[in-house]
């Protein structure tokens, strides 16, 4: 049985509009093999951090909320490393009302 996860993923800050495009299919086509399906996909922007990491300053931040066997979770996060253009990533379970996370206008 499929459950329901929200992953944040940070990509590198150097990724321009149509990279971070790609990097988000290659997460998703990664998904895929293994079985799950994205159900949606929230852009929350440039942030940085509050202290460097791996020599970065900053990351394109995403929150993908998605559907995979719990079995699985291991795998899909080893294969982020491998294959993926993702900086860092955190999973947690979703509970299925959970909205997406509102994303904050600048004035």
């Amino acid at each position: 049985m499929n459950t329901l996860y929200e992953g944040l993923f940070i990509f590198p800050e150097t990724l321009d509009e149509e990279g971070l495009d790609q990097a988000i299919a290659r997460v998703k086509e990664e998904l895929e093999k293994l079985g799950g399906t994205l159900e949606s996909t929230t852009r929350m922007g440039k942030k940085n951090f509050a202290r460097p990491l791996k020599k970065q300053k900053a990351g394109l931040y995403a929150v993908l909320m998605f559907k995979l066997e719990g079995t699985r979770i291991d795998a899909f996060k080893k294969r982020l490393t491998l294959s993926t253009n993702v900086f860092r990533s955190q999973f947690v379970l979703a509970s299925e009302t959970t909205p997406a996370p509102e994303v904050a206008q600048e004035a």
